[in-house]
């Protein structure tokens, strides 16, 4: 008899003696197995969490990539560049840096036998130009300071150096400019950069002169860093996020405060409040924060907006792992209403209040199964879906913020594309080694980052900061 058959035989022998005992058994059985289904349910949830359903990196997701499945309507447009738009090919200049002629000699026509054409006038030219860069080399000034002997005192005296000429020999604002740009823009690590150097110009690089330079930015830069946190905090709509970086073999927070014009990094120890408040943008900006429901920026007396797109991605989950129907309908209703034309206009108040009641009947339909547990209920562990129900409850109007004022972007793309740039800087260089690194790194891409938003090129902008005379960024918003 196998084991099964012996334990159902026990059982119904228990049965017919002890019935009350068989129930007890039962219930606890059952009892077990709804505890293990609902663990199994939770684990399985877990596998499923990728970067497309949940806030995690797509760098978390392996070697196994999930298939990319857009949350974003069809437009039903063609892909690649659509009508209208201006394109951007080479062209030709007016004013050519070098002209070569290419003399016609004889006649090329195949009907005279090859004329000589020497004495001919010239009718006109056909013109082809050729984009190309100069030798890569590194030009040397020397300069020469005169020295005389006062007729009538007879102490040698010297002539005054130009500005900037503070050493024998040193390198110029240009070079120290390429520097700037390559290591702090394009992220090369030093050796990589010092290889390039020594490539293109025949002189390596050293790693003082390259600290050197990059804190002689830092000081310069000062000034530019506190305009752009005026700007900041003036700003109509700020966008906030932060994300960890290792310095000096300890986990730091590289935190960005940004608008369409402005961009500030700063670099702390800590991730919350702490933080943000030595920083000195959130505690004297008042106007809308978007951001993706990190509760320490709570804290700050600013009119809160939350990045939808982060909640796309947990409905998603909700819907495709779960089966939360609701989670669908409120995905494709935030869906409509930011495709609609009224939003970028602004909702009147009687159309946001209808938006709102239906806002409240999906929250409903998903509290038929998922109720809110109530006061005094304990601090057991919640599910995901009434977690977020919750969520979705108390902060309505952070979610919905974007139907209030149409100033107010669907998402805080702007700021997490900012700060995108400090997982790839991990990546090629690894960790920063000192914290004054790190704060020098902040505080020049800040001034890098703006630079960019306001069309300034940057290779112009890193020379400007070498030189000491860095761009000053427009505070005024627009566009907004």
């Amino acid at each position: 008899m196998c084991e099964l058959s012996r334990r159902r035989e026990e059982l119904l022998v228990l049965a017919s003696r002890q019935p009350e005992v068989v129930v007890e058994r039962v219930l606890a059985l059952e009892e077990q197995l709804l505890n293990s289904q609902a663990e199994n349910l939770e684990l399985k949830g877990r596998l499923a969490l990728n970067s497309t359903n949940s806030g995690k990196p797509p760098s978390s997701d392996g070697l196994q990539k999930p298939a990319p499945r857009s949350l974003r309507a069809k437009t039903g447009r063609k892909p690649g560049g659509q009508p209208g738009h201006p394109g951007r090919t080479l062209k030709q200049v007016k004013t050519p840096d070098h002209t070569e002629v290419h003399s016609l000699h004889t006649c090329t026509c195949g009907h005279c036998g090859g004329v000589p054409l020497e004495d001919v006038p010239v009718l006109d030219y056909e013109r082809r130009q050729v984009f190309d860069l100069p030798p890569m080399r590194l030009e040397v000034t020397e300069h020469q300071a005169e020295i005389k002997r006062c007729p009538i005192s007879g102490v040698s005296v010297r002539a005054a150096f130009p500005s900037g000429v503070d050493a024998p020999v040193q390198y110029g604002p240009h070079f120290r400019g390429f520097t700037l740009y390559f290591f702090n823009e394009q992220l090369l690590p030093f050796d990589r950069l010092r290889k390039t150097c020594l490539d293109l110009f025949g002189q390596p690089l050293s790693l003082g002169t390259l600290t050197q330079t990059n804190a002689r930015a830092y000081e310069a830069l000062a000034p530019v860093e506190a305009a752009i946190i005026r700007g900041l905090i003036q700003a109509p709509v700020l966008h906030v996020d932060e994300s960890g970086v290792r310095v000096a073999e300890r986990l730091h927070w590289l935190h960005v405060a940004s608008t369409i014009l402005l961009t500030f990094f700063g670099v702390h120890g800590n991730r919350g409040s702490e933080a943000m408040d030595a920083l000195g943008v959130l505690p004297f900006f008042r106007f809308w924060l978007v951001h993706d429901h990190w509760k320490a920026y709570y804290k700050y007396m600013a009119l809160h907006a939350l990045c939808n797109q982060h909640l796309l991605r947990e409905l998603k989950f909700l819907f495709e792992q779960c089966g939360e129907l609701w989670a669908a309908d409120l995905s494709r209703f935030l869906l409509d209403w930011k495709a609609d034309p009224r939003t970028e206009e602004g909702l009147d108040e009687e159309v946001f209040k209808e938006a709102h009641r239906h806002y409240n009947a999906i929250i409903r339909k998903g509290r038929a199964t998922h109720p809110r547990r109530l006061h005094g209920q304990g601090r057991t562990k919640q599910d995901k879906a009434t977690n977020l129900l919750d969520r979705l409850e108390d902060y309505d109007l952070c979610v919905l913020a974007f139907l209030i004022d149409p100033n107010v972007p669907f998402t805080n793309n702007q700021g997490e594309q900012d700060i995108r740039m400090i997982k790839v800087k991990q990546k090629i260089s690894g960790s920063f080694r000192t914290l004054t690194g790190a704060q020098c790194f902040a505080r020049i891409r800040s001034y890098l980052s703006t630079c960019r938003k306001q069309g300034i090129n940057l290779w112009d902008a890193c020379f400007q900061a070498a030189n000491g005379q860095p761009f000053m960024p427009t505070l005024q918003e627009s566009g907004l």
